[in-house]
């Protein structure tokens, strides 16, 4: 069944940069809106970006500008490209998809932003 695989996480400087990767098996993104969402410890999971079917993008104002949510040229992944990260960035990503009634979430990705 659908399932999907987030990385690309790790450790980077404020500045930095890094590209979270969410492969899925089971179902083809293109045909659905895909999003982003992060929690950071001991705060509610928050959405982060979003991308529709149509290719449309929505960002939380904390990261319009730094942040871009694309989909993949095979149509089963997508990307979010996270430019000048900064500490309050940290947080686990997931991707995440709405299926029907149904929503998939992904295992998270660690993203730290730390000196």
């Amino acid at each position: 069944q659908g399932r999907l695989v987030e990385s690309g996480g790790g450790l980077v400087q404020p500045g930095g940069s890094l590209r979270l990767s969410c492969a899925a098996a089971g179902f083809t993104l293109d045909y659905y809106a895909m999003d982003w969402y992060r929690q950071d410890p001991g705060k509610e999971r928050e959405l982060v970006a979003t991308i529709t079917s149509l290719g449309l993008t929505y960002y939380i104002e904390s990261v319009k500008g730094r942040f871009t949510i694309s989909r993949g040229n095979a149509k089963n992944t997508a990307y979010l490209q996270m430019n000048s990260l900064k500490p309050e960035d940290t947080a686990v990503y997931y991707c995440s998809v709405k299926i029907a009634s149904i929503r998939y979430w992904g295992q998270g990705t660690q993203v730290t932003v730390s000196s």
